[in-house]
């Protein structure tokens, strides 16, 4: 064997444990792609179910029922394609199918969730957070097509609106069957001002003037309060003045 030819034998030995360990790397490449899209794919459809089967019913539209059942179908048919023998997944997207082959006639079972608390309000804007994300992640995959994703985007911001007017009228409301007309003044007042602030204020006109009615009764309710309070105290001064004339005119005769 020639000197050039154990060179060449050589050299193409190195060139094959090159290639093989490049085509190793990209197939430990592949399947550490394969299984972060696998837990990211998982996660998307855990929100998108915990948004379906939570969200509170006097805010969920059959348009949003429809687009949360075409948001959780794209996800299971992207699963489906790692996990072709799931029958857990073909189960499930003949069932979306089916569903959203419906349209705006999807039936939405979801129950009414009064916003009765702060910690309630905040569990429905962290699922609306959740929401945000799901639609921004599905116009980067093409799956929404970027009109669509923002019309939807200024949707979730005006639920986010109605959530906050539902949740001060409650409270408000809540403190006056409590006869406690002070705090409901403050709940009714920062529903006000929160409408206000709003970008497209005029879109909620007739909340804002709905709100500003409760805060005017709460207000006077406080006011008829303070009133009541302050007529006690006179009576009690005049009372005492009286009280102490008595005692005054008792000793005038004791030491006289």
């Amino acid at each position: 064997m020639t000197p050039l030819m154990i060179t060449l034998l050589v050299v193409a030995g190195i060139a094959l444990l090159i290639a093989i360990g490049y085509m190793n790397h990209v197939v430990e490449n592949n399947k550490l792609e394969k299984a972060r899209t696998k837990i990211e794919l998982n996660d998307r459809l855990r929100r998108c179910g915990e948004i379906t089967e939570t969200f509170p019913g006097q805010l969920m539209t059959p348009a949003l029922k429809l687009l949360l059942t075409r948001l959780e179908l794209n996800v299971c048919q992207r699963l489906l394609n790692l996990e072709k023998t799931s029958s857990n997944l073909r189960a499930r997207i003949t069932e979306l199918t089916s569903l959203a082959a419906q349209g705006e006639s999807i039936p939405v079972n979801n129950p009414p969730a009064p916003i009765l608390t702060e910690a309630k309000a905040k569990d429905v804007r962290f699922l609306l957070e959740a929401l945000h994300g799901q639609i921004t992640r599905a116009a980067q995959d093409g799956f929404l097509q970027p009109t669509e994703a923002k019309r939807w985007i200024r949707e979730v911001r005006h639920i986010l609106v109605l959530l906050h007017i539902e949740f001060f009228n409650n409270l408000g409301q809540q403190y006056l069957q409590q006869n406690q007309p002070g705090q409901a003044r403050l709940a009714f007042e920062r529903g006000v001002q929160y409408l206000r602030k709003q970008q497209e204020p005029q879109m909620y006109a007739e909340q804002l003037e709905y709100l500003e009615k409760l805060l005017a009764r709460a207000n006077a309710m406080v006011m008829d309060n303070i009133a009541s309070v302050e007529a006690e105290a006179n009576q009690l001064n005049s009372g005492l003045k009286v009280a102490d004339a008595d005692a005054d005119w008792k000793k005038k005769v004791i030491y006289d």
